[in-house]
């Protein structure tokens, strides 16, 4: 990519998104056509200070294509529809699967280098194990309509002939950090919890249903945003191969340590309480996420992933003790 370049981002104005918009103007990229739905104000604080020249509606998108061919070299697709809880899948199929084919069409078309927001949740409740580099993607089983519009559209991507000049799936693991604010129950683990123990001094974590696991010990592959966006900008940058890319830190840590981490950036007493698995995801919980991040590491990335410690020592202290956005 070069700095004159037009970087077009999708779901530019949620969580990774926008991160991705702020990180590309600290690398002197301000050629960005951001797309969304605009009409969420509750995310309109994280474009404040964003470089770009375009707001695009998602729905105008391609409209706004045809009538300036040529006006993108580059396309990060991050924009879907993320609820888990959601069961209507129409609603995923209209968002994650359609528009994601008719964006990787426009970039074939049009010989666009492609990056794209995959998930973990793909890989269901770990049964073939965390590797992007499995062959057959359609023997994974999604626990929820979400995750299984996100392998849908990566089998598709996958069976194509005609491709993208680059592309490649990124399968994001936990991600948090700042700008994730708007995002309600979607919101990660930390935000949750820093927002528990700002009120009452103690934070609530599920008890383990699963004998194998203790209460609290459940594991999960955290990332911060900042290295998801690094992963996302290398793979742009620096094409491996066309195909899928786990996004992680390739270490699992247990959501005790994590909270622990965020009682001793605050400075106050570890105070757990445990509750039981809401019903509605009780029998679709994962138990155990960690990230094979050879096929990744193999293209030559060598910058180190952050700990969770040092992710929350910045996400805490420097936003959201300070309500600010990246």
């Amino acid at each position: 990519m070069q700095i004159e370049d037009n970087i077009a981002i999708t779901g530019a104005a949620g969580f990774i998104g926008s991160y991705l918009a702020g990180y590309l103007n600290q690398l002197g990229y301000e050629n960005l056509v951001l797309v969304d739905d605009f009409s969420d104000e509750a995310k309109a604080p994280n474009l404040e200070g964003k470089q770009y020249l375009h707001k695009v509606e998602r729905e105008d998108f391609f409209d706004w294509y045809a009538q300036n061919p040529g006006a993108v070299q580059y396309i990060f697709h991050l924009g879907a529809r993320t609820d888990t809880t959601e069961s209507d899948y129409e609603i995923f199929r209209k968002l994650n699967l359609d528009y994601s084919k008719k964006i990787w069409e426009l970039c074939t078309k049009n010989n666009i280098p492609l990056v794209y927001a995959s998930s973990a949740a793909t890989y269901g409740d770990g049964e073939h194990g965390y590797s992007d580099e499995i062959e057959d993607v359609s023997v994974l089983k999604p626990l929820n309509a979400y995750a299984v519009s996100k392998n849908e559209f990566d089998i598709w991507a996958l069976q194509q002939a005609s491709t993208p000049p680059t592309w490649a799936g990124v399968k994001f693991f936990n991600v948090y950090g700042p700008n994730e604010f708007h995002k309600g129950r979607m919101a990660s683990v930390v935000y949750h919890a820093y927002n528990q123990i700002k009120a009452t001094g103690e934070v609530k974590l599920f008890k383990s249903h699963n004998p194998e696991y203790k209460d609290g010990e459940q594991m999960r592959d955290f990332i911060y945003v900042r290295d998801v966006v690094r992963i996302c900008v290398w793979l742009m940058v620096q094409p491996p191969g066309k195909g899928l890319y786990n996004a992680g830190t390739g270490k699992a840590r247990t959501f005790k340590d994590l909270v622990k981490a965020i009682f001793k950036t605050l400075k106050k007493p570890e105070n757990i309480i445990y509750v039981d698995t809401p019903e509605d995801i009780r029998d679709k919980y994962q138990y155990y996420t960690q990230a094979d991040m050879h096929k990744f590491l193999q293209s030559g990335y060598d910058r180190p992933f952050c700990s969770i410690e040092e992710g929350i020592r910045e996400y805490v202290g420097f936003y959201l003790e300070r309500n600010s956005t990246f």
